[in-house]
Parts: structure tokens; sequence; C-alpha cells
């Protein structure tokens, strides 16, 4: 539309359709309108495959009427033999059987009973006696095509004064004619009881089917439109057949997306205000863990004692308050992946995730010094330090110490890493959410971020995170990560159901 089109038309009345010109459009796409023409299209097919044998045995009846019909002629004849027969009444026999000629053949011989006075030449012969319902249909069709004006002959069965065959010459324009009148009544039949079929079919399907679709079908439009709006969630109804299987699903479905959205909107604004909190939180820990620093200097045996304990405590709040921030964001940056000394990446992990004065907890390296892979230097170690600090954690609460294990080992198509740790095992309500932020967490009072990141982190290399076994005394987590190709090695079975 042109901008003095616009100027006029403000509205943009000229370029929407009008209701009268939809409402058509909408009923040829509308599922009723489908299913009536459907319907009368299947009648009338089922009609055409009625019509065949029905055209065929009209046309075989009809000429069964003539042969009989001729046989009482020729009867009549030859009981009037002796007295001999005129040829007026012969000629009115011949007329009144719509025949020009009767043959019957009996005792081996084939006896001319009735003729008219001159013949025309016999262009097709019909043998009705052991026909098959092939040959009847086809020579039905032949007739409505080429029949008319023509002379054939038709031998069927005698019904009076046994016989071997009895034969007459007719014109077949009559025949053609009826079967022509047969195949209107027919037609006529077939529209109307296709049309009164139709209506009932589509009135029977529209209410049970189409009316429910479309009552379905509006009510998705109307969610969508706003999923927040209560009174848009799907009412179902009490049918227990598929239709209310559909509709109890939708509304079931529908009630979940609405706590999701909802759930999702309240921590978008949470978010927001924890982002706010956050970034003056880390300024006031920073600056706590500055003053901090001097109670060093104090002699103080009490302050002495109790000053790791702060010292800890000021760390793990700046490093949740990371955390978070790092899970706020839209996403992580995309992976810068290199050969990455395996071996010096994990003793730098074990370094950060254990205390250097703590022989509580042991570990264990498993890695060939030459080993290498493929993978975000910085990403990796972020994901190796959240697993062997919960590790490590878990074992210092439970019996005060254990072992925690990193290994590797490379496998056709890329790396498989396991981190193992003899503390008390996850518990099965966190196996169920572990990777899931602020539900998955093993430890009370923890956030699940750490796992969470993790995860995200892992896939980002196109990687693999599991939790391959966890029991009291063993758990493992196996990492998975592609080679330089994009291959990887397919994973084992998880065991931490056991």
């Amino acid at each position: 539309m042109s901008e003095e089109q616009d100027r006029d038309d403000p509205q943009g009345t000229a370029a929407r359709p009008s209701l009268q010109t939809l409402l058509p459009r909408r009923l040829a796409r509308s599922l009723s309108a489908q299913l009536l023409v459907l319907t009368v299209a299947f009648v009338m097919l089922a009609e055409v495959f009625i019509y065949v044998p029905s055209i065929a045995n009209f046309r075989a009846t009809w000429l069964m009427d003539r042969i009989n019909a001729a046989q009482l002629a020729s009867l009549a004849v030859e009981a009037a033999a002796e007295r001999g027969v005129m040829p007026e009444l012969e000629a009115e026999l011949l007329r009144n059987a719509e025949v020009k000629a009767v043959a019957l053949k009996r005792d081996n011989r084939r006896e001319l009973l009735l003729a008219s006075p001159m013949q025309d030449m016999i262009v097709a012969r019909y043998d009705l006696r052991g026909a098959t319902w092939l040959e009847l249909c086809y020579d039905a069709f032949e007739t409505l095509v080429f029949g008319g004006g023509r002379t054939v002959a038709v031998a069927g069965s005698p019904r009076f004064r046994g016989g071997e065959f009895i034969e007459i010459v007719i014109d077949d324009t009559p025949l053609r004619q009826a079967m022509f009148v047969y195949s209107g009544n027919v037609l006529f039949l077939s529209i109307v009881i296709s049309i009164f079929t139709a209506a009932l079919v589509f009135l029977a399907l529209n209410r049970a089917l189409v009316i429910p679709m479309m009552r379905i079908t509006e009510n998705m439009v109307r969610f969508r439109q706003q999923p927040e709006d209560a009174s848009r969630v799907m009412l179902p109804s009490q049918r227990r057949d598929e239709i209310g299987t559909a509709e109890r699903e939708l509304a079931a479905m529908q009630g979940e997306i609405r706590q999701a959205l909802r759930q999702k909107t309240r921590l978008a604004a949470l978010g927001t205000a924890v982002s706010k909190i956050n970034h003056d939180l880390r300024n006031i820990l920073a600056s706590a863990q500055l003053i901090s620093d001097r109670l060093t200097g104090i002699d103080d045996p009490q302050v002495q004692k109790l000053a790791p304990r702060l010292f800890t405590s000021i760390d793990r709040a700046i490093q949740l308050a990371t955390d978070t921030m790092k899970f706020g964001k839209a996403e992580e940056a995309p992976p810068r992946k290199q050969f990455v000394p395996l071996a010096d990446l994990v003793h730098e992990v074990c370094d950060a995730a254990v205390p250097a004065d703590d022989t509580r907890i042991r570990t264990e390296i498993s890695i060939d010094p030459e080993e290498q892979v493929f993978a975000d230097a910085d990403q990796l170690f972020r994901v190796l330090l959240n697993l062997a600090r919960n590790g490590v954690e878990a074992m210092l609460e439970a019996d005060g110490g254990g072992t925690l294990s990193i290994g590797c080992e490379m496998v056709p198509g890329g790396g498989r890493l396991y981190i193992a740790d003899t503390g008390p095992g996850l518990p099965v309500s966190a196996r169920a959410h572990l990777f899931e932020p602020f539900v998955g967490s093993a430890r009370k009072g923890g956030t699940g971020l750490g796992m969470a990141i993790a995860a995200d982190l892992v896939r980002a290399h196109g990687g693999i995170i599991r939790l391959h076994q966890s029991i009291p005394g063993h758990t493992v987590f196996h990492i998975y990560l592609p080679g330089p190709d994009g291959q990887m090695a397919e994973p084992e079975a998880d065991l931490a159901a056991e």
C-alpha cells in the first residue's frame, strides 16, 4: 500500500478482506466442510461399485424377458401351425415380443420359428448361458457406449418345452434406451442417498468430533494469546474417550505452563533484585576480607583459633556471590578450545579444592603427564573444581576425611574423565535434580549452582556429564569430551541407581 493510500485509509481496511470474503474461505478450509465433501464423495464412489453389477444384471434381465416373450410367441405359432399362420399375426407376435426372429435348437437341429420378412445383418452375438460376471459387465458397458441401431443375436436357455437353447434377433436400441433410463434413476437415487447419508454422518461426526476439536483448538489459540490468564485454561468435559483424554491432558499441560511461567516471572524479578544485592554484597565481603586479614597479626590465641573459620566463611560467601552472578548471565562465553595439558590442570584443581594444611583429604591423580584434552582450559577448570569441592566437602562433613581421585582415559572418539570420592554418596532426592539450580544440592543449605554451571559448561563443549555411580563410600562422576573432529565416545551405562 502506498503512502497516499495509508493516509486515506489509516485503519488499513482497503487491504483487509471483508467478513463475507473470509467466511467462505474459512468454511472451505474447515474440518466440517471437508468431512461433508469426503462423505458425499465416498458414498458416490460406493454407488459406482454398486452400479456396475446392477446395470449388468438389468441388461441380462431385460434380454431374458425378450427371450421368454419370444418363446411364448413361438408356442402360439406352433399351436396354430395346422390351420396356418397369417403373416399379419406373425408380424404382430414379433412386434409384441420386440424381436425380429426366433430360433430354437432341439433334438440336435436348429429350427427357425419366427422371422420378419426383411433381416438386417447381425453385428454382435451374445450368449447368456454361463456368462461370467465380468463378461456381463463388459457387454453392458459395450451396449451403453456402442449400442443403438444394431441388430444383435442373443442366446439363452429355453424356459418352456425344453431344448438346448433359444436364440433371438433384436434391435438393441430399446435396450440401450432402457439402460439409460435405469442409469438415470440409479444416479438420482445415488445422489439422494449420498446427500442424506452425508448429512447424517456429518451431523453425527460434527457433534462427536468436529465441535469438540474446534473447542480444543479455540482454547489453544486463546491460551497462547495470554497464558497467564487462569480463565483461559481448558475445562475438560466428562468424556472417557480420546477427546476427553486430549482435553484433560491439555488442561494439565496448560496448568503446568502457567505454573512454569509464573515461577519464571518471579525468578526473573528475584534475579534482578539479587543481582543488585549481590553486587553490593561482594563489595562488603571484599572489605570484610581485607579487614580480617589484619587478624593474622594479633597474637591472641582465641583470635588465632577463630580467624581460620572466619576466613573460610568469608571465602564461601564470596564464592557463593560469584557463582550466583555467573549463573545469572544469559549464557556463558563460547569455549575457546585448544589442546590443554590435563595433568597440570588437575593439579591446580586439587590445590584449589583441598586445603594445603589439611591432611584428612588424600588426592590420587591417574593421568599421564603427556595427556592432553581438546577443551577450554578455564571452563574445564571450573567444571572440575566444582565437582572436586563438592566431593571434599561431602567427605569432611561425613567422617572427617577420605580420598579424592581424578583420572582420564582416552577412548576412541575423545576423552573420558572421572572424579571419585569416598564420601557417603548422594541421597536419592538429590540425584533426581542433580544438575538443576536451586534444587539439585546434596548439602543442607546448598544452592546447587555449582553442578548446574558445570553441566552448562560441559554441554557447551558438546560433551556429557553424568553421575556414574553413587553408593556409600564411592561416588563417581564421568565427563565425556569430544575430540578435535567432534567425535565423542559412547557413554557407559549409569550405575547411579544402585
